[in-house]
């Protein structure tokens, strides 16, 4: 014969309460690897589109830089001296962006208000006197 609710022993109801929270426990961490399997495969795909986008645009500079070089020599300037300008130009232009990722490299702190902090802390901690 069944048991009303209320002549369940506690032992029942917190094994019941056990076999639930489990339930919902693998139910969540099942939804969790859904989302990202989802989320990971749009990653992947959007990742794979700016590659792919980054690969056109070095073509297109590829092209924009040898149109440049025969615009220029079609101004009547010698072939091997308007690919020239146009290589000591993207040459220029990569020294600048070198010299402006190195001043922005000189310009790390390496955590200098951290390691005067924590000094200062044991300076403190040395000064107080033994319990």
């Amino acid at each position: 014969m069944p048991q009303t609710p209320e002549e369940e022993s506690l032992g029942a109801l917190v094994a019941q309460a056990s076999d639930h929270i489990s339930t919902l426990v693998r139910s969540e961490i099942e939804l969790a690897k859904a989302e990202l399997r989802f989320d990971a495969k749009r990653v992947g795909t959007a990742a794979g589109l700016f590659a792919a986008a980054a690969f056109m645009a070095h073509l297109c500079l590829i092209l924009a830089s040898f149109a440049i070089a025969y615009g220029l020599n079609a101004l009547g300037m010698a072939q091997w001296l308007s690919f020239t300008i146009v290589t000591v130009f993207y040459l220029l232009v990569a020294a600048l962006l070198v010299f402006i990722g190195v001043r922005r490299l000189k310009g790390l702190a390496g955590m200098k208000r951290t390691t005067r902090s924590l000094k200062g802390l044991k300076e403190i901690a040395d000064h107080e006197p033994a319990a």
